[in-house]
């Protein structure tokens, strides 16, 4: 036997995905909503008699590995020097870790920023800011002020390496929980992200999961828990060697999550690139838009005109109550999956507006020129959507049209006309899985299963 099982804790519902792994075919699938209020390993013994039942026969697995988003996931505050740089940086380094960025702050903490770090439920704390050598008056401030707070957070530390020492005094004499890791930006426009990406999922696997009571489900595993996002990063990780550019969209009930492989850089000889490097993986998470938990999130992003035009397809306030109040809710009807296609288009057009890249036009003394700030992603070969919404629509690709090259955002250097894809059976994430295991096959799996599956 050589079955290989993966599991998925998502905020909503515990999916699993049976495997043989000699033979690389997808032996049952089964979900089940997650025990997150209780305890997960319910809702996983729950999903497992539903997969005992879809397979007919006794679940046997040689392996196990798991990835969670429930409980809210990995939630981070980010903590920088100047707005479009370091804290942008630091940022970016909790995007990439599979985490939920809850607070960004630049500068010196002040009594309002104090205030929101004491009232949110933050897992880690990430400080940075300077280039080495650079600013060391911003960071040695934050960390007395977060050292006087005693949040009981573990604080990563990692801006200007010409700080570590006082900063580290700092947090050591009031017994505060830190780590040292690279500096986010070292020179100016420069990342370097992977340090304190891996520091941050090592913490997340030795206390963020056991303190949420999803460490009771790691006796039945065989690897430590990691964060979901974590794992569809591992996927795009893969498609970065195949060299074409992909961009995943991911509409979950709580966060509508893009993820770019490519780095994006101009395509014209006279634009000129300006502000951050993007990295060839990018991460963006969007938390005021989802279809359940943070559908109110939604409509505060709606224009005036977009509300009007929604009102007179159905009862706008009525519909995003419903999904609010219920996050359990499926559509009953062909009307119902209708409204569930306009919300889900409007959050993946919204959120793929923060993701992408834009180009403005400017008058030199030289004629005009062009600038470019962050990915262009017109070139897209293969455009992947999952998540409950899109694996289940019917019209799951115009969802994903929504975030195709657009008139009305000419700025925005969207996708022209890549091949749409749907990861129908909830394969990226059990992909991403198998990847720590073996990327070879894992590779195989995806081209088998969702590249060349259309």
């Amino acid at each position: 036997m050589s079955n290989y099982l993966f599991i998925d804790l998502g905020s909503t519902f515990t999916k699993l995905t049976l495997i043989d792994f000699d033979k690389l075919t997808i032996v049952g699938r089964a979900s089940s909503p997650t025990t997150v209020e209780t305890d997960v390993t319910t809702g996983f013994h729950n999903a497992l008699k539903l997969l005992r039942k879809n397979i007919g026969e006794v679940v046997n697995y040689e392996k196990a590995y798991a990835c969670s988003s429930a409980a809210g996931g990995l939630k981070m505050a980010a903590i920088g020097l100047v707005t479009e740089l370091t804290t942008e940086a630091a940022k970016r380094v909790c995007l990439g870790s599979g985490a939920k960025v809850e607070l960004v702050f630049s500068g010196i903490l002040t009594d309002s920023d104090v205030k929101k770090l004491k009232e949110n439920d933050i897992d880690i704390i990430l400080l940075a800011g300077g280039i080495d050598g650079g600013d060391k008056k911003t960071v040695i401030e934050n960390s007395k002020i977060l050292a006087r707070l005693n949040l009981n957070v573990p604080i990563v530390y990692a801006g200007n390496n010409k700080a570590i020492d006082e900063v580290g005094n700092i947090l050591s004499n009031n017994k505060i929980e830190f780590y040292i890791a690279e500096n986010v930006m070292p020179k100016l426009n420069k990342l370097n992200v992977l340090s304190a990406k891996n520091l941050i999922q090592k913490i997340f696997i030795e206390k963020i999961v056991d303190s949420k009571g999803i460490g009771n489900l790691s006796k039945y595993l065989d690897a430590p828990i990691i964060p979901t996002p974590v794992s569809v990063i591992n996927v795009a990780s893969l498609l970065s060697n195949m060299d074409e550019p992909v961009v995943i969209v991911d509409i979950g009930g709580a966060t509508t999550d893009i993820y770019s492989v490519g780095y994006g850089h101009p395509k014209r000889p006279d634009t000129a690139l300006i502000g951050l490097e993007e990295p060839l993986l990018k991460r963006t998470v969007e938390g005021d838009l989802g279809m359940r938990y943070s559908i109110k999130g939604l409509l505060s992003n709606l224009s005036e005109y977009d509300k009007d035009l929604l009102n007179n397809k159905f009862d706008l306030t009525l519909e995003i109550d419903k999904r609010n109040d219920n996050v359990f809710y499926l559509p009953e009807n062909k009307n119902d999956s209708l409204i569930e296609e306009h919300f889900a288009s409007l959050c993946a057009s919204i959120a793929f507006s923060r993701h992408v890249g834009t180009i403005e036009e400017a008058y030199t003394h030289g004629g005009l020129v062009y600038y470019q700030t962050g990915k262009d992603l017109t070139d897209t070969r293969y455009l992947i959507g999952t998540g409950g919404v899109i694996v289940n629509n019917s019209n799951n690709k115009e969802i994903l049209k929504s975030v195709l090259t657009r008139k009305d955002k000419p700025h925005e250097l969207r996708p022209v006309n890549p091949k749409i894809l749907i990861d129908k059976g909830y394969l990226l994430s059990a992909i991403g899985l198998l990847s720590q295991v073996d990327k070879k096959k894992a590779l195989e799996l995806l081209k088998k299963e969702i590249l060349k599956k259309e």
